[in-house]
């Protein structure tokens, strides 16, 4: 339920407390307040890496205190099954979704202690992630707001109307230059004027990633103001004009 009266800092910081996740509590609140400050524009908010929900919870109480009708959640969702452990215990999954097999953290893989610490203890209780996201939404209230989606943006963009609208993407997605660049490309044609592109991870161990934001969103010239606004996050609003 939503408190009026009580900060909003401190309603994510309890409403996020138990879920798993790396999403720092300055990147939470950054993301709602993006979402709050353009309650006037029009369409929905997509992330694309969802994981266990962490932002999703930030995002969704701000798409819900404004009146957004949809927080379309795109995660592969890998169940325990999905892992394959490599040389020195790294992991990466892969998932099959509508007959198509897709492969994540292959390039980047997780090693062997951060995964035994913080990802093979999720599915002690639980078979896949996609169980422990909506138990998240489930306890937060968030499930009449949130719309979870298995399978990535490019599966995603085939199954939205021709005229969907989303006012804030955030990519949380595969970290390769190549899926950040499909992810801005598949997406990008549906973030309205003025509306929010986020990313996570920006500038900090991953050049796949600063890669993608410096050609499609720095170097552009279809977004400004552009700006790193936490450790890790990097924002920019799309122009209401595109210079050539």
């Amino acid at each position: 339920m939503i408190q009026t009266k009580i900060p909003i800092v401190l309603q994510i910081e309890e409403m996020v407390k138990d879920v798993p996740g790396w999403t720092p509590l300055d990147q939470l609140h950054t993301l709602f307040t993006l979402v709050f400050s353009g309650a006037q524009l029009p369409g929905e908010i997509v992330e694309i890496g969802s994981w266990c929900g962490r932002s999703t919870v930030a995002l969704g109480l701000a798409a819900k205190m404004t009146g957004v009708k949809g927080l379309h959640c795109v995660d592969l969702f890998p169940e325990k099954g999905d892992w394959i452990e490599g040389e020195n215990g790294v992991r990466w999954f892969q998932v099959v979704v509508e007959g198509e097999t897709l492969v994540a953290y292959k390039n980047q893989p997780v090693w062997k202690e951060p995964f035994e610490r913080d990802i093979a203890p999720l599915y002690e209780h639980q078979n896949g992630i996609y169980d422990i996201f909506q138990q998240t939404m489930k306890k937060t209230e968030l499930t009449d707001v949130v719309k979870a989606y298995r399978g990535n943006s490019a599966m995603f963009i085939k199954n939205v109307p021709r005229d969907f609208q989303c006012k804030l993407l955030f990519l949380d997605g595969d970290h390769s230059y190549s899926a950040v660049s499909s992810d801005i490309q598949n997406m990008e044609p549906f973030l309205v004027e003025h509306g929010w592109i986020c990313f996570d991870d920006a500038f900090s161990h991953y050049e796949g990633v600063n890669r993608a934001i410096t050609e499609h969103i720095i170097e552009s010239g279809k977004y400004g103001p552009c700006q790193q606004m936490t450790r890790k996050l990097f924002v920019a609003r799309k122009n209401s004009t595109t210079r050539k």
